[in-house]
């Protein structure tokens, strides 16, 4: 399949001043702009309801747009859509394919919507199914994949048309951490051969593994966008959880500047300054009877970040 020319040093997705407002009235999307690179890994998050289905849904044409501007590797969505919707491929959060169909005959149909000739398709298909791990359920029929081999399987459908944009909604939601791992390789292995990603995911820890640069969208407008390490620089906060030996005391003694919550009789929830130092805080237990036993980090620093900037969580940060 023949893909249009592109712009030399165009980015991978271009979006100025987007909004949406639907029939309703709700404004779904309020002047949305950002910008992905060629090659990048990019992490678009928000809570339910923030906006980011919707603004996939305006980039893969199957939501129509209030205003603004999509740029697809600088083919513009609005006035050169079919040549833009041939540069990106789309993996929806719901399972969308034929369940009586065996996985080879899905790709090669896949494929043929887009003009790809079957003998292309079906060389096409066996590389994506040896990708996705899938080349020895081939010849079997969908339904009885796993629910990560089904996962897979629309990662490797949406390769067939060699897409410049990858766009993946929640890929690897529902199925557990060994296999979503085995899916973060399939995508960075994606991602290394020189195509563009753009993930949404609930799982904080899979946008910090994979991703280079990140937006949080929150009630339809942009929050906080920027490289990740930058974006993660900024927290001056840590957490830890520390495990006690024997039983907590009634009352805690308190630290100037630092949180002390006991989640458990045997565990503290410690949140203080990147700055303090921490043996403060072990020699005020100390003193107050509390012996720590261990400590661990209490979550990720993305999730840090994101419940900062998003409107439902900046009532738990304040």
């Amino acid at each position: 399949m023949s893909q249009p020319v592109v712009p030399a040093n165009a980015p991978a997705l271009a979006i100025s001043d987007l909004r949406k407002v639907y029939d309703n009235g709700v404004q779904a999307l309020k002047g949305i702009s950002l910008q992905v690179a060629p090659g990048d890994f990019f992490a678009l998050l928000g809570p339910n309801g923030a906006g980011k289905s919707t603004l996939i849904g305006i980039v893969s044409s199957l939501v129509n747009k209030s205003g603004g501007e999509v740029e697809v590797f600088g083919v513009n969505l609005s006035r050169h859509r079919d040549d833009a919707l041939r540069l990106i491929g789309l993996v929806p959060q719901e399972l969308n394919f034929n369940m009586f169909e065996k996985p080879i005959d899905i790709l090669v149909n896949y494929a043929g919507f887009y003009g790809v000739p079957r003998a292309e398709a079906l060389v096409l298909a066996e590389e994506e199914l040896k990708r996705a791990q899938l080349w020895d359920k081939a010849q079997m029929m969908s339904r009885t994949l796993s629910g990560g081999m089904k996962r897979r399987l629309m990662i490797a459908r949406a390769m067939m048309t060699r897409p410049k944009l990858l766009i993946l909604d929640e890929p690897t939601a529902g199925v557990d951490i060994e296999i979503r791992r085995g899916m973060w390789k399939t995508l960075k292995d994606i991602n290394a051969a020189g195509t563009t990603i753009i993930l949404t995911t609930h799982y904080l820890e899979e946008a910090e593994s994979l991703c280079r640069n990140l937006a949080i969208i929150d009630h339809g407008t942009i929050v906080e966008q920027g490289p990740m390490r930058e974006l993660l620089a900024k927290l001056d906060v840590e957490g830890f959880l520390l495990d006690i030996d024997g039983e907590l005391p009634a009352q805690l003694p308190v630290i100037e500047g630092a949180t002390l919550v006991a989640t458990d009789p045997h565990t503290l929830d410690l949140d203080m300054p990147r700055a303090m130092d921490l043996n403060r805080i072990f020699a005020a237990l100390n003193e107050a009877g509390i012996r720590v036993r261990s400590m661990r980090t209490k979550s990720n620093r993305l999730e840090e970040l994101f419940v900062r900037m998003t409107g439902n969580g900046k009532e738990q940060a304040a």
